[in-house]
């Protein structure tokens, strides 16, 4: 469904050669027109570009042309409300807003008044309503992309005026904002700079990525799907492909997708249109494509085929095992025909021609890593923020572990740093090397940070929004960025003796246990998912409590992340189910399923390699009615769980969870009254 209410058609794609294409020269033209078309509305050096709307070139322009004229692009969240765009075109002092369709043109209209620097609104997929409205400074000026790029081809001396503008553009000049999700209070804006996004995309694509480009003449696809505000839709779709373009014999493509299909899951289709050659997906959208091709083998008929295909499978995954760090690197006997045989699985989802199968934003599951390499997909894990420009580990095929998050990229320095209490700054003395097995202990662990050329120029302040607001964002600066230089994530991690690190932690949400003891709820939770089929999400809770307990999602038809689904379960989880349970609701009363969920969360407290004490085992859980999503506001944008929102939505249920009536019973219903969030439930 669409936001108004109206059905979604997920339509196959439209043959390749009738998409609408720009030459790189091409893109170049506009991205100057439509820089002169910024500078005729009166766009100054360091002005804000505030750009909202779905990817597609328009957006890749307006963030181009920003930077050509020595403005700054600052990228605006499609899930943003008037009150936080009002914030954010505040802070960056946004002359113009780029924006895709007429319901995003009236969030801006609705705070027009209060944007001083406020002198045009461009829309570039409808006609903007109006020819002007009433800003704070006089009128505001509102024109389609069409017309900003006629207005800048005819602009009398605009080359002369946009030369000289670029001339003065400094590598250390900020490019672009980067807004933080803003779990809590405002969001923060990453200043980047030019320096830091072309040695970013430049050392990923000349040292590690190093195949992509590497023939002459040979065409590299990339789909474009991901929030071009966040910094990994940024490099990956906007950066890397002009910089491979620039430095390398091939080229780079970037298609587009539609607007709904993420949220729709109709992202295959345009995958199979597009045959990507390099492909980043989150954890979810990898989840996802798993869940859907296990759906489609257990459909398989018992037989000669399912065999052959299993074997494959076996073959192929102890070959992938085989060639992590530290493995054998033997590839078993009939590796090649397994190989040639799960050619399909790849064909099924369009990554047959993909070379390097990419995943970041947050933790990736072991099970998921291991299905992938069982049809001959070897995903390789990134690491970073948005304040080192997206990466600064990274895994590659001849050198990756299942876990990791990979070695620090060539040029840029990571540490792991033994902190004062709570991370994120205090750096005491580098923790020492773990070994590659066994539990880790916390002479192993630590913060780790990172410096070098990519490394953020840092939050934007502006005196404009008050003293209290430039106080704030000046110790932000200082926990940010300590005096060496080090970048402080707020990640607690280990480096092993190969030089992998691994993430055990957030320092931010480590509960402290009724003893004092540090738990990592992440690892646990990942744990649990990977012990029972049917769970989409969990959140454990503990802090400060006598004893830990977990929220439960099960897997639900039309979840997405972006969005919740309803409450039709996925068969994944009906498959625990008695026969006959279909929904959440009926789910959430059906003892065969209670029961697995608590044989599960027993098998995971068991497991020492994410429960290393009594302390860190989880006693109670509960099943909530609804899976976690961006539209429930239970996750970021850019899908970061908002832990201590979640606990406040469900205090009620937690209050009960833990009262003496319930001492003795492990599973605690969820009860309507549990939480005020009554419209964002789905009909029993």
């Amino acid at each position: 469904m669409t936001a108004d209410g109206k059905s979604y058609v997920n339509p196959d794609s439209a043959p390749i050669a009738e998409w609408k294409t720009w030459s790189w020269r091409q893109y170049h033209d506009d991205v100057r027109a439509a820089a002169k078309g910024f500078l005729s509305l009166g766009a100054l050096r360091y002005d804000g570009i505030a750009i909202l709307g779905h990817n597609s070139p328009e957006w890749f322009m307006a963030e181009m042309a920003a930077m050509y004229f020595g403005g700054k692009a600052a990228g605006i969240y499609p899930t943003d409300t008037a009150e936080q765009i009002q914030f954010k075109s505040l802070l960056s002092d946004s002359s113009v807003a780029v924006v895709d369709t007429v319901a995003a043109f009236q969030k801006f209209r609705a705070v027009a008044k209060s944007l001083p620097f406020l002198k045009g609104i461009v829309v570039w997929g409808e006609a903007p309503p109006v020819d002007s409205i009433d800003g704070a400074s006089g009128k505001v000026e509102c024109m389609s992309w069409q017309t900003l790029l006629q207005r800048g081809r005819e602009l009398a001396g605009g080359d002369a005026a946009l030369d000289a503008a670029a001339a003065v553009v400094q590598p250390g000049n900020c490019a672009a904002l980067v807004f933080t999700s803003g779990t809590t209070g405002n969001p923060k804006a990453v200043m980047v700079s030019h320096d830091n996004l072309i040695f970013e995309a430049a050392c990923a694509i000349g040292h590690h990525v190093t195949a992509f480009g590497a023939n002459a003449g040979e065409q590299e696809r990339i789909l474009s799907y991901l929030p071009l505000s966040h910094v990994a839709g940024m490099m990956v779709d906007i950066i890397a492909p002009l910089v491979c373009t620039s430095i390398k014999p091939g080229y780079g493509t970037v298609y587009f997708s539609r607007p709904m299909d993420l949220k729709s899951g109709a992202l295959k289709q345009r995958l199979l249109a597009v045959r990507p050659t390099i492909f980043l997906g989150v954890p979810r959208v990898w989840e996802k494509f798993m869940e859907g091709m296990q759906a489609v083998g257990a459909k398989m008929p018992d037989g000669l085929k399912k065999t052959i295909v299993g074997w494959a499978k076996r073959t192929m995954l102890a070959y992938q095992k085989n060639l992590q760090v530290g493995g054998s690197g033997v590839a078993p006997l009939g590796v090649g025909i397994a190989r040639k045989l799960l050619v399909k699985a790849k064909q099924a989802i369009g990554l047959e021609h993909c070379k390097f199968f990419l995943t970041g934003a947050a933790p990736i599951s072991k099970e998921t890593l291991e299905y992938f390499a069982s049809i001959g997909i070897s995903i390789n894990e990134v690491y970073g923020m948005s304040e080192c420009c997206g990466a600064t580990t990274i895994s590659t095929d001849p050198e990756h572990r299942w876990g990791s998050i990979g070695f620090s990229m060539a040029g840029c320095e990571t540490r792991v740093f033994r902190v004062a209490e709570g991370g994120g700054g205090g750096k005491l003395m580098e923790s020492k090397q773990s070994r590659t097995n066994g539990h880790l202990t916390e002479e192993e662990q630590g913060e780790i940070c990172f410096r070098g050329r990519h490394i953020m120029m840092g939050y934007l302040m502006n005196p404009r929004l008050g003293q209290q607001h430039v106080d704030e964002m000046k110790k932000k600066n200082q926990e940010s960025i300590d005096a060496e230089g080090w970048l402080h994530s707020g990640d607690k991690a280990s480096r092993d003796t190969s030089n992998m690190f691994k993430i055990t932690g957030r320092y931010k949400e480590l509960i402290i246990g009724a003893g004092g003891e540090n738990i990592a709820p992440v690892p646990i939770e990942a744990g649990l998912k990977r012990a029972h089929g049917a769970i989409s999400n969990c959140v454990m809770v503990g802090d400060k409590r006598k004893f830990n307990v977990v929220l439960i999602t099960l897997k639900a038809v039309g979840a997405t992340g972006e969005r919740a689904g309803g409450n039709d379960l996925e068969q994944a989880s009906m498959v625990h189910c008695s026969a006959g349970v279909t929904t959440i609701s009926q789910a959430m009363d059906d003892e065969a399923l209670i029961k697995s969920i608590e044989a599960a969360v027993v098998a995971t407290n068991k497991n020492g390699d994410v429960c290393p004490s009594q302390a860190s085992h989880m006693q109670k859980f509960t099943i909530l009615p609804i899976d976690i999503s961006v539209e429930t506001g239970d996750i970021t944008p850019s899908l970061k769980l908002k832990r201590s929102e979640l606990e406040a939505k469900y205090k009620k249920l937690l209050d009960r969870m833990y009262a003496p009536e319930n001492e003795k019973v492990n599973y605690v219903r969820y009860q309507a009254s549990d939480t005020a969030h009554l419209s964002l439930l789905p009909p029993k």
